[in-house]
């Protein structure tokens, strides 16, 4: 019986598992562990530049070079340069054409979210008509749908004479409502 129905003093909330010092000797940890990785990342990051350049770009030793082999190696880094600055020019003429066609983009969605739809009228359209817009221009001859109808006979509706309402007072013991003509009769 006590079990079901639930600790009074928690109202409905469990206990943590962990206590708050532990708690936040764990997130002090984990902390520190995240900014020891992030540093090291970081480290990595510089030695992988400091390597690639190295590899890319040798040191020159311009000591030693003759004024025609500096003009040279002068000459092929404007080259090199060129060809760097036309690739950055394209890529970033791409990144602005990509950023315009979004906010382009994005704005019919907004116009699109913003616009209700129109409330459907009703037209008319003929059998054949609505045939020809469903099958297209397979249907050639026009679709005949009385054709295969039964005729029923309409009878002339009998016109009842308007009469003065106390003579159906009578006829009301004949359809079982002896009550209300005795309740009638007592009025008068």
């Amino acid at each position: 019986g006590q079990w079901l129905a639930g600790p009074s003093s928690n109202q409905g909330k469990p206990k943590p598992k962990i206590s708050a010092s532990r708690r936040l000797f764990l997130k002090t940890k984990l902390m520190k562990k995240a900014m020891t990785m992030v540093d090291n990342e970081k480290q990595a990051r510089k030695e992988e530049r400091e390597r690639t350049l190295s590899e890319r770009v040798p040191e020159l030793q311009l000591s030693s070079m003759s004024l025609q082999d500096l003009q040279n190696i002068c000459k092929e880094l404007v080259q090199k340069i060129d060809v760097v600055d036309e690739e950055r020019y394209d890529i970033d003429s791409k990144v602005k054409k990509n950023t315009t066609e979004i906010q382009d983009l994005s704005q019919k969605i907004i116009g699109l979210k913003g616009k209700k739809r129109p409330a459907l009228k009703r037209v008319r359209v003929s059998a054949d008509a609505m045939m020809g817009a469903l099958l297209g221009a397979k249907v050639k001859e026009s679709v005949d749908f009385k054709a295969n109808l039964k005729t029923v006979k309409k009878e002339e509706e009998k016109k009842e004479e308007v009469t003065d309402w106390r003579t159906n007072v009578d006829t009301m013991s004949k359809s079982g409502m002896e009550g209300r003509k005795k309740l009638f009769n007592a009025g008068q």
